[in-house]
């Protein structure tokens, strides 16, 4: 046991570094980079025998691509909080104008105006696009719930849920430059 702990802690010495930023060059924040370095290191520990692995560093490195494909087939949402955009001042992200207080005038209209684009285009979209984005985005139901519910493939439902937020990016995007060249 002891000797399993040494490997292990000799592998995150002699690895950790390159093999944190193998990760991040993959990984969209430094957050998730280290969540999977995390996963990696749990694996490793859960080995029955680490002095077994022959390639360390090869094993390491496909475990990291291993964990970052089924972390991005597992997460293939678009967060509503990822359809900002940036102006002048910094980020201004979608929920920020739907929790706005409205007290501002500025920002009750604002979250008027993002409401009504949102329901319009959503009510452009296909049944089953709407549906898959709303269950997901407003009611909070997984991909994976939804797919269960509806007795569909998840690959159906995340394509769906995409090329509803893809049309609902471009039309908030217009609106959005609208009310920025105002």
């Amino acid at each position: 046991m002891a000797e399993q702990q040494g490997s292990i802690a000799q592998a995150v010495k002699q690895y950790g570094r390159a093999l944190y930023a193998f990760i991040r060059g993959r990984v969209r924040t430094d957050a998730d980079a280290e969540d999977v370095l995390q996963d990696v290191w749990a694996q490793l520990a859960s080995q029955p025998e680490v002095n077994a692995i022959e390639q360390v560093s090869g094993w390491l490195y496909r475990v990291a691509r291993n964990k970052i494909t089924d972390r991005y087939r597992k997460k293939r949402t678009t967060p509503l909080e990822d359809l900002a955009y940036e102006n002048e001042d910094g980020d201004i992200g979608f929920r920020e104008i739907l929790l706005a207080d409205d007290t501002d005038p500025d920002l009750a209209e604002l979250k008027r105006i993002f409401w009504e684009e949102l329901m319009a285009g959503l009510e452009e979209l296909p049944a089953e696009q709407r549906l898959a984005f709303v269950e997901n985005e407003l009611e909070e139901k997984t991909l994976q719930q939804i797919a269960d519910e509806q007795g569909e493939n998840l690959k159906t439902i995340i394509s769906r849920k995409r090329y509803a937020v893809m049309k609902l990016r471009t039309r908030l995007q217009t609106v959005y430059n609208d009310l920025v060249d105002a």
